[in-house]
């Protein structure tokens, strides 16, 4: 037989340990990969059938190893559930591991945030691209407007008033490296406008809170519950950042009183709300949730980005401010942190030819079929498993039994997932309940990639 019996899982190669024949080598192989933590808690194991499938040796020599090890209590066996390692404290090797560690980079990715990069429009933004340069006068290629490009602020302003409900204004509109570049210039001028304090959602990116944080900014959790974030606790803050569409990453939007009641306080405060609108194009079951912008053009900052429609390497991204805001931005930035004119001329292309409405009907249909798939795998297969924030945007939060998500999050990587629990996205100062999910992107994979990273995750679950 070989030197290496199979893979199980990534990366995680089966030896024989020593003689006794087949039983005793696959029964040791096991027990040593669960004793060092390379199969971890939890993890579901493959039937006997395909692990003797993959091995090339009788079903019934994998069968006995299985139920030895149960016997042991290194696995555990129940109908319907299939057979898996056991809850148990892991013991770590004493010196160098003697097998291979998980990959460095996963096999598949699992983590929100990126679209399907295989699917950006290649063919479409040449041709774009191609026309923008060629109608392009020359002065488009200097320094220009800190603002940004007139024709794409232009087409922003009549795209997002259609598709959005915002209220844009091209002189308000300011281009930006993405969305951490508009918090990398928003920052410094509310502090200077004297903001100390900005309220920020309870689960979120720590990526955004530490650019404000760099700018000087302290930043508070707001609370949570069944109806999504809780903006009443909002008091002397001077700005709040919120994804009043599809809060990330719990997926629900802010409930209508509570929009009302955020604007009520930017009013009766003089606060800025800056709203991340990150994936309000991608609504499944209903009609599209409109941007809190639109109930008060003078109190909220509107934030968005083509990297959920495109692709975050473009690194275009937009804010449309209330007047006297848009000024200071405008003076802050000058010339640096200029977007690219050429990219900055595609898209306002793209987007007056019609070529931008097109890309995100045929993404939201490709995506939608993924979230279905989703749903239905793991009401299949894992049906203690609840899957919950899935009528828009490109992920899906598992809400699992608790106590459950370390294990399961440590079996992924096993599995060679690159997969996120919640507790990675909660505010170290957030006072909400604590809940026990992993946030799944199924917007990453490639057409290609999506039903094997399905299958991964679905072996995973408890």
């Amino acid at each position: 037989m070989a030197e290496s019996w199979a893979t199980l899982g990534v990366d995680l190669h089966l030896e024989p340990a020593g003689p006794g024949g087949l039983r005793r080598g696959l029964t040791d192989a096991l027990r040593d990969a669960v004793r060092t933590g390379r199969l971890a808690p939890g993890t579901r194991l493959p039937s006997s059938r395909a692990l003797a499938a993959d091995l090339g040796i009788a079903r019934n020599t994998v069968a006995e190893a299985y139920a030895d090890l149960v016997a042991e209590g290194w696995l555990t066996a129940r109908q319907g559930s299939g057979t898996r390692v056991a809850e148990r404290a892991v013991v770590p090797p004493s010196g160098p591991a003697r097998h291979h560690r998980a990959p460095a980079r996963p096999l598949h990715n699992l983590v929100p945030g990126t679209p399907d990069l295989a699917a950006f429009p290649r063919a479409e933004w040449t041709r774009a691209a191609r026309r923008a340069l060629a109608a392009a006068p020359n002065d488009a290629l200097g320094y220009g407007d800190p603002r940004g490009r007139p024709e794409l602020r232009t087409a922003l302003a009549g795209y997002l008033a259609r598709a959005r409900g915002v209220r844009a204004d091209p002189e308000n509109t300011v281009i930006t490296a993405g969305f951490s570049g508009a918090l990398r210039l928003l920052g410094p001028v509310l502090r200077a406008r004297g903001v100390r304090t900005v309220a920020t959602e309870p689960y979120g990116l720590d990526l955004y809170r530490g650019l404000l944080e760099n700018a000087g900014l302290a930043t508070t959790a707001l609370a949570y519950d069944e109806l999504g974030t809780e903006p009443s606790p909002l008091g002397t803050e001077g700005a709040v950042l919120l994804t009043p569409a599809h809060q990330f990453p719990m997926g629900l939007p802010l409930h209508p009183d509570r929009r009302a009641a955020v604007v009520d306080w930017a009013r009766r405060t003089g606060a800025l709300v800056l709203e991340d609108d990150y994936d309000g194009e991608f609504r499944y079951d209903r009609q599209p949730v409109g941007a809190l912008q639109g109930l008060d053009p003078g109190h909220v900052a509107y934030l968005g980005t083509a990297s959920k429609s495109l692709a975050p390497g473009i690194r275009l991204g937009w804010m449309v401010l209330p007047p006297d805001l848009a000024e200071e931005v405008a003076a802050a930035k000058g010339h640096s942190d200029t977007v690219g004119v050429l990219e900055q001329l595609t898209l306002a292309e793209f987007l007056t030819s019609g070529a931008y409405d097109r890309q995100v009907r045929s993404a939201r249909l490709r995506y939608r079929r993924r979230r279905d798939a989703l749903a239905a795998a793991v009401a299949d297969r894992a049906p203690a498993v609840r899957v919950t924030g899935i009528a828009a945007g490109l992920h899906a939060v598992l809400r699992l039994p608790p106590g459950t998500e370390p294990a399961v999050v440590q079996a992924a990587a096993w599995q060679g997932l690159a997969l996120h629990g919640l507790s990675y996205y909660r505010h170290p100062k957030s006072t909400a309940e604590h809940l026990d999910a992993l946030v799944v992107g199924y917007g990453t994979p490639s057409d290609s990639a999506w039903p094997a990273a399905l299958e991964a995750l679905c072996r995973v679950l408890p």
